[in-house]
């Protein structure tokens, strides 16, 4: 199958990418520069210079392509209008996409404590008011497959490990490099579900070979609380980590990756991806990451 990769220099997409090529299809990434040309060559993936900022020759890509993986990080309205735009060109033409999503979209603002609600993929839930707007751009990207126009779907990921690639231990890192300690918020009982880029990768391969139009896929292989794993990189660092209230959370990290972040909690299952897509995740423990240079980089060390 020819697969056009959207976000493919990125963490996430880059993951992608690779798997699929390993997987025997003909890949192809959207990239900006002549590094992330390179990058991706070096990979065996085709290299297309693009953006979303033109969307007329992205979608003239799609024509020569099977598939389309979205895996870009845009504002949210810009993404709706980009995803609308996408997804109008696959119409009628039978072509695959899937468009990524995030469990941020479930999370629950706690300042630090646990929350005992767990969202498996079609479970009834509250939107973040944060990040709202992305459930009418799944709600968008699941009706399209369900009428036929393209065979489109929904992976949302909750928190992605791996490789010394995760946004949540970068913080932590990065936190203990500008203040030689690292925080949590409150508790620190709150936590992301979480789950391994290569084992999240798997998901969108099966999900195209295996999943059916119109659906939502999670992909989660365990959760750890934020304060269990400030802890971890502190032990790594050989430094004390402790609790922060959220004024002081907003000074260190921002007030955005606070209340996103280190203030939320997302908890999530998927068992509609295990029983349709016959996935299990080989990478369980996410402390498994912690120590990998690129964190310890950020730390200075």
């Amino acid at each position: 199958m020819r697969i056009l990769v959207l976000g493919a220099t990125g963490y996430l997409g880059s993951h992608i990418a690779q798997h699929f090529r390993a997987s025997g299809h003909q890949v192809s990434g959207l990239s900006r520069t002549g590094e992330g040309d390179r990058t991706l060559a070096d990979h065996g993936i085709t290299p297309l210079r693009g953006d979303l900022s033109h969307l007329d020759a992205v979608i003239d890509m799609m024509r020569h392509h099977d598939a389309t993986i979205y895996a870009v990080q845009l504002l949210l309205q810009q993404e709706h209008d980009a995803v609308k735009r996408l997804l109008n060109a696959a119409d009628g033409r039978g072509h695959h996409f899937i468009f990524t999503s995030g469990t941020g979209l479930l999370s629950q603002r706690t300042d630090g404590l646990w929350s005992e609600d767990s969202f498996a993929e079609d479970d009834p839930f509250e939107p973040s008011k944060y990040i709202g707007l992305r459930l009418e751009t799944e709600t968008m990207v699941r009706r399209a497959g369900s009428a036929g126009s393209a065979r489109a779907m929904v992976i949302r990921p909750p928190m992605i490990w791996g490789h010394g690639g995760c946004g949540h231990l970068r913080m932590f890192y990065a936190d203990a490099g500008r203040t030689g300690e690292v925080g949590y918020l409150g508790e620190g009982l709150n936590l992301y579900s979480n789950i391994h880029v290569d084992d999240l990768a798997e998901v969108y391969r099966l999900a195209l070979e295996r999943g059916s139009a119109g659906a939502l896929y999670h992909a989660v292989a365990g959760e750890l609380n934020n304060r269990t794993l400030a802890e971890a990189v502190a032990r790594d660092l050989g430094i004390e980590a402790r609790s922060v209230d959220f004024a002081e959370g907003v000074r260190r990290w921002g007030k955005f990756e606070t209340l996103i972040g280190m203030a939320t909690c997302s908890r999530s299952r998927s068992p509609r991806t295990r029983r349709e897509l016959g996935w299990t995740p080989r990478h369980v423990d996410v402390l498994s990451d912690i120590g990998h240079p690129a964190y310890r980089a950020l730390a200075g060390r």
